[in-house]
Formats: C-alpha cells, structure tokens, sequence
C-alpha cells in the first residue's frame, strides 16, 4: 500500500489466494402489472472472504459457498427462521463451490476442488452425511440439473468451457453441445429449455436455448459481455453492472433499461444472479468498492498486519512510481518488501488527507509519517475483482508554488471557451496520455484542432472541480463536466514545467 524510499472452481478457483472479497445480498421481488419492484436489500453472508455462488434451496433457504478458515464449505441461509445460518459441508481434503438442490430430492450437489487437484461434482445426503462423485471423467465447472437424472454442464477443456449433456444413468457418458460457452447455465421458464451463453463471437456474446433432450439450439439475443443474468417468470432478463441491476425481455424491448441502482458502497461489481421459484426473492452477489478495499489496506498497513495487508491485493500485484516507472510485480514481493520494511521501521503512520475515485481507480492524497518526518505522497491504486491489482506513487520531490495557478487559469479559460487564453497555459509540446502512458494527442496545433470547434459546438460547456489534489509540480483534479446537456466525471493529472502544463494525462 505504502511506498518504501529504501526499496527501489474453476479457472478463479485454482487458487484459494486469489479469490476476491465478495458477499450475498437478498432483496425482496414483487411483480405487479408488468412492474418489478426490489426492496430491503439485506447482506446475508457478511463475511470477511469470499462468498458466491448462491442459489434457492427453497422458497426460503438459500445456498452459498462461503470461506473459513482457509477452507470453502457450503453454507444453508434459512430466511424465516430469523435469519439463521449453519454449515452443510466440512471438508478438510477440499472445498465445495456451486451448491444446488438435487431435483426430487434434499441432498445437494457442489463441485469439489480437492487437495489433490481434481475438481469433480458429489452429491451430498446432508441426512447421514455421506458424499459420492455425480459425474465421472469430466471436470465440471458450472452445472444445472435439468432432471434427477440427466445434468446440463460446463467441463473445462484447455482454456475455456464446452457445453455438454451428461446422462448419468448411462454412466455419466455425455454428449458436447457447443464450445466456448459462459457459466450462466438457466431453466428457462415455463419451457423445457435451458438458456447458456456463446462465446463462440468474442466481441458480442449470445444469449441462446437448449433443448437438452434433442441437443436443438437456438440464438435468443445479443448479451455483449454479459455474463451473468436470471430468468423471471414472464421471461424477462436481470443482469448487474457496477452497482446496478438492469432488465430486458427479448420479445419486446429493443434495449436494456434500469432496475435498480445501490448506493451502498459496499456493492459494486454485481454479479451471480438467483431468484426463487415464486420470484418474491432475489440473490446475487457483489463486491465492496474499490474505496473500501482500499481503505482495507490503509487500516492493515498502520496496524503492521502484514497478512492482511497482502490479502489485499492481488497475486500479480504491480508497484511503481507515476506514470510507469515499475518497481517491482507481484504480491509475494510486495510481502517480502514490507516485511523488511517493518522490520527496519518501528513507528510509520498513514493519514489518509483526500481521497476520490472514478471507476475502479481510487486516488489517495497520503501523509506518511515514519518516525517524527512526515512526508506527502499520492498513491493511484487499481482495483480488480474485488483485489488492488496496481499501485502508482506520485511523490513531492519539489515544490512548485506555480503549479495549482496555472490550472486554474486553464480552467477559466476552458469554461470561457476562450481557445488564445487555453492554449497559452500550455507548454508548446504539450502531450496529453491515457493512464498511464499511451499517447493520445501532441503540440498546441493538435490541441488547437481538437478544442477550438469543440468549444463552438459545446454552449453549455462547464467544468466544476470537486476534488483537488497538488503534490511538487503536479496537480490531480477531479472533474464534473457538462457537455451539450450531459454530464460525466473525470480525473485529469497536470504536470507543470517552466510555468506551463506540459503533460495532462487523463484516468477512466
């Protein structure tokens, strides 16, 4: 998290590390007259660790995977029963994942991803507490019991996922519908179909059907990159975005619309829908903001947690200084780093000054103190599946006094749309990047080209500041823009020289 000066189930199953933080939230369904209504979202795993998969045992229990102790059991929810939880599962040799009600029956099914490396499906008799393998010679990764004896599955091959149909009265022998499918396997309602989702076209996913007792396929609509939705009952689509539920019903509209936005922080990134058979309920799962996990690591880092300091970041973790200057990759070297460090450092403190974010990047205005110095320093942290997959210092190594007031004339001019007074706060090789180092555009003609008949053709245009950041010759804005009616947020780094911006670079 913190800059040292003395040191220059599946496939996301594979490894217990490298699961995100993510939890299951319950919200209340009701449809009437065509309208979907969501109430009391409620968190039901509330556990530091990895929680998914869920689906409804019944009309009121609810099945997850949940981590403890290093280990992955299946956890049972009982809604009416005040809430109450207990464990299905204790399996020392393995971890189950994917848990789902046998058809016709009150055992369950998960995969298992064993010690010794085999990932298979067992059914659990959760009366006398006996397991067996479902299907054998196919290694399982997402599955949906079409009948008690006929299963519509996904089995790994290579690098990605084939569809087949598993009959397990003949052995568990199967057939291979499709290659190249997503994890989303559903019944359809009030079909005998089962929908999955193509990826035979990487850039344009397909929602389609099966017929899993013909193997007859058929494309139903376009999902993008959607990879996880459910199913209600007149045969609309749920699917989550960032910290949002959207629908769409493929017969009859032309475009995906919004459900339902969260404001709690600590959902974002929704993924892995269920919803019960009388749709009064529905389950998906979400992880916390990237401002949270973020703010995970800060507490970790004072109190010289070093397990959990590392358990925030991801396994392939990349440190350095702005705007690319890598240091070194990797989170068992980010460990071995800081454990030196701490060793070295008795008394170090973080004080978190300002903090924004946009999109998964977060971006603190730091005071570090290690003993009785204190230093400034920024830090732009990426956040990845619920994990800090990069982390970028920006670090006052000057003082630049002139800094903070050349912007702010940049920013009267652009919000005058005065192009003669915009243009002469800039250097005259002005280069402006994407974060944080492609070059999108070079010299005050470019820039000229590019602004003069934006601002003509933008009446409305007004930039407001809500978060500023000034740090040496650099300053770190983060903006509300309105354009022809519109609005968006952004963050934009300036870097001063001689007076002047000489390099803007802009962060999505």
């Amino acid at each position: 998290m913190k800059y040292i000066p003395c040191l220059g189930l599946l496939f996301f199953i594979s490894q217990l590390f490298a699961q995100p933080d993510t939890e299951v939230h319950l919200v209340d369904l009701e449809i009437s007259n065509g309208e979907i209504k969501l109430s009391n979202p409620r968190n039901i795993s509330n556990n530091q660790g990895y929680d998914n998969q869920p689906s409804f045992y019944d009309e009121n229990t609810v099945l997850f995977a949940s981590t403890r102790a290093g280990q992955t059991d299946i956890l049972k929810f009982n809604i009416l029963e005040g809430s109450t939880a207990s464990w299905l599962t204790d399996t020392p040799t393995g971890s189950e994942y994917s848990p789902f009600r046998i058809p016709e029956s009150n055992a369950i099914s998960a995969i298992r991803l064993d010690l010794d490396g085999l990932q298979r499906l067992y059914e659990y008799n959760t009366e006398n507490d006996s397991t067996k393998v479902v299907v054998k010679g196919a290694k399982i990764g997402y599955y949906l019991w079409y009948t008690p004896d006929m299963l519509v599955a996904t089995v790994l091959v290579e690098n990605r996922m084939d569809l087949i149909v598993s009959f397990l009265e003949d052995e568990g022998k199967f057939t291979t519908v499709q290659k190249n499918v997503g994890r989303s396997l559903l019944s359809i309602p009030n079909t005998d179909l089962v929908s999955y989702i193509s990826k035979e076209n990487s850039e344009n996913w397909e929602l389609k059907s099966l017929n899993p007792a013909t193997g007859a396929t058929k494309k139903i609509t376009d999902l993008g990159n959607t990879a996880d939705i459910c199913w209600l009952p007149d045969g609309t689509l749920i699917a989550g975005k960032g910290n949002a539920l959207y629908k769409f019903h493929p017969k009859n509209d032309e475009t995906w619309s919004l459900l339902q936005r969260f404001p709690n922080k600590n959902i974002t990134n929704i993924t892995r829908l269920a919803v019960n058979q009388n749709a009064t309920r529905l389950v998906f799962v979400a992880e916390p903001s990237p401002e949270n996990i973020v703010q995970k690591q800060v507490e970790a880092f004072n109190a010289r947690n070093l397990n959990d300091f590392a358990a925030c970041y991801s396994e392939d973790v990349v440190v350095g200084n702005f705007p690319n200057d890598i240091q070194y990759e990797g989170n068992e070297t980010l460990k071995s780093n800081y454990e030196r460090f701490y060793s070295k450092t008795p008394q170090v403190h973080v004080k978190i000054v300002k903090r924004f974010s946009i999109g998964t990047m977060v971006i603190d205005e730091e005071l570090v103190t290690i003993g009785d110095k204190t230093h400034q320093q920024v830090a732009l942290y990426k956040v990845k599946n619920g994990l800090i997959s990069s982390m970028t210092f920006i670090h006052q190594n000057a003082l630049y006094s002139a800094a903070e007031e050349i912007v702010k004339q940049q920013l009267d001019a652009y919000n005058s749309r005065d192009i003669e007074a915009f243009l002469a706060t800039y250097s005259e090789d002005i280069k402006l990047y994407e974060y944080p180092n492609k070059l999108t555009e070079e010299g005050q003609d470019a820039l000229r080209n590019s602004y003069e008949a934006f601002f003509e053709r933008t009446p409305d245009l007004n930039c407001e500041i809500k978060n500023r950041i000034v740090i040496g010759n650099k300053v770190i804005d983060q903006e509300y823009l309105t354009m022809n009616g519109n609005n968006f947020d952004a963050v934009l780094i300036y870097e001063v020289a001689s007076g002047k911006i000489s390099k803007v670079t802009v962060v999505k």
